[in-house]
């Protein structure tokens, strides 16, 4: 099951669930700590320069994704935190507002991890296309910043 990534899109909706060969801990890990996720919270052809994070409920996060010939700065707040379990929080690129809600489950298997990233969308019904092809990508970089650590 390692490695094997299952993605459900709807109009304003997009499932991906990916397992990974980890311990869930160390996964949930990946995504507390913004030196973390500056080694691997990016698509293919993109860098993580700026990434400012206040991981509490009610915390917020700003970021820089660079890529295609310019700077996409994503700001937002937490508002779930269960560790290991899960995270809630809003997002929105700066220069566009619209607003996106993204949850990310961890849950145990057996030593592994079963990962599930779910997203509501506020804009227009092809916005998943875009974030599928992204999602997919980072979480591969996320399973080798995971082998490394």
């Amino acid at each position: 099951m390692n490695g094997n990534t299952e993605v459900i899109t709807g109009d304003r909706e997009l499932t991906i669930t990916r397992s990974f060969d980890a311990p869930r801990e160390l996964v949930f890990s990946a995504w507390t700590k913004p030196e973390y996720l500056m080694r691997w919270f990016a698509p293919n052809g993109f860098t993580l320069p700026s990434c400012e994070m206040d991981f509490r409920v009610g915390g917020k996060y700003r970021l820089c994704m660079r890529g295609l010939g310019r700077d996409h700065w994503v700001s937002g707040e937490y508002r779930e935190i269960v560790p290991p379990q899960r995270i809630v929080w809003t997002g929105a690129l700066e220069h566009e507002g619209n607003e996106v809600v993204t949850t990310v489950t961890f849950a145990d298997l057996a030593g592994k991890t079963q990962l599930t990233v779910h997203q509501t969308f506020s804009i227009e019904p092809d916005s998943t296309r875009g974030a599928r092809h992204g999602w997919t990508e980072t979480l591969e970089h996320l399973a080798e910043f995971l082998k490394a650590a």
